[in-house]
């Protein structure tokens, strides 16, 4: 900029100084010296402003890349504080998931020690049963010792009273003795066979129940199985008759295309060289490939390998 004011300065003076000498003389003529400045001077003016404009773009290009890049990290920054967001949000649904992973690994400790509490009455139930059925055996002994005992004193009685009809005192005491067992033996009859009778009730009563609950399950189980090697059988078939459909409609599809290539004198003619008639060739036309062949009986034996899986695994399970 200075040196284009300092050139401007010159250019001024130049022509005030040309302008002098022209009214100053009648008829200037002016030098080549100063023509040859004056062109020297206005080229270096030209240049010093093309590098101006120069300067100046390249100016605002870098203003407008530094704009770009400030946008761009204002962008960036946007970005940033977004995925903080989504991390931060990504973290709290971590500490979520894990507190429930913790509340549902509680949960499963409490139904494993129920579990365990069920399983351990159930022992102590099966234990109680047994040992019941063991007193049962045993009152059952008592109970025939004691009438084998009755009948015993009731014979030992009508011996007594035959031979001791003159000792009353003694046949009385004897009675009495008698009453007593009688009254006792009675007790003990009356409470085993209500004992007896309630573990019977006890008993049917769980056992009814098991059987229908059994009988449920044998009537499901067997449903089900009917109901898996009829749908297996049908899948079987269908699939069969698929493939038999799909092998037929490729072969009508192949013996078309052959006839519509072959003309009819084409036909009379290989019939002619293979010396066969035209019905024959069409049969020949119609063999299936041995590849093919090969290929569907894998086909129906792997399917018969899958139906006998299918209807094991009902068993098995």
């Amino acid at each position: 900029q200075q040196e284009k004011e300092d050139l401007q300065g010159k250019l001024k003076l130049r022509e005030h100084l040309s302008q002098t000498a022209g009214k100053s003389e009648a008829t200037p003529a002016p030098s080549k010296n100063s023509d040859l400045e004056m062109k020297q001077l206005q080229c270096k003016l030209k240049n010093s402003n093309n590098e101006i404009t120069k300067q100046l773009n390249t100016i605002k290009s870098l203003k407008n890349e530094v704009q770009e890049k400030e946008d761009r990290v204002r962008e960036l920054q946007a970005k940033i504080s977004r995925l903080e967001r989504d991390l931060n949000m990504k973290r709290h649904l971590i500490e979520d998931l894990r507190s429930r992973l913790k509340a549902n690994q509680e949960n499963e400790k409490t139904s494993n020690e129920t579990l365990e509490s069920l399983e351990r009455k159930v022992k102590a139930l099966t234990e109680d049963c047994s040992s019941k059925k063991t007193s049962i055996d045993s009152l059952k002994q008592r109970l025939s010792v004691a009438t084998k005992e009755k009948s015993q004193y009731e014979q030992m009685y009508h011996k007594t009273k035959d031979e001791l009809e003159k000792k009353d005192l003694k046949l009385n005491d004897l009675e009495s003795k008698m009453i007593e067992t009688e009254y006792a033996m009675t007790e003990l009859e009356a409470t085993a066979s209500q004992q007896l009778h309630g573990l019977a009730k006890q008993t049917g009563q769980a056992l009814e129940t098991i059987q229908k609950k059994l009988l449920l399950t044998n009537d499901k189980v067997e449903e089900f199985m009917t109901f898996v090697k009829a749908l297996t059988r049908e899948l079987q078939q269908s699939v069969q008759e698929l493939r038999t459909k799909i092998k037929q409609a490729k072969k009508m599809g192949e013996v078309r295309a052959c006839q519509k290539g072959l003309s009819q004198e084409c036909v009379q003619l290989a019939a002619s060289i293979l010396n066969v008639s035209t019905t024959d060739l069409e049969e020949i036309l119609e063999v299936e490939d041995d590849e093919e062949t090969a290929k569907t009986k894998m086909e129906f034996e792997k399917d018969k390998e899958w139906l006998q899986y299918i209807q094991k695994l009902p068993e098995a399970q």
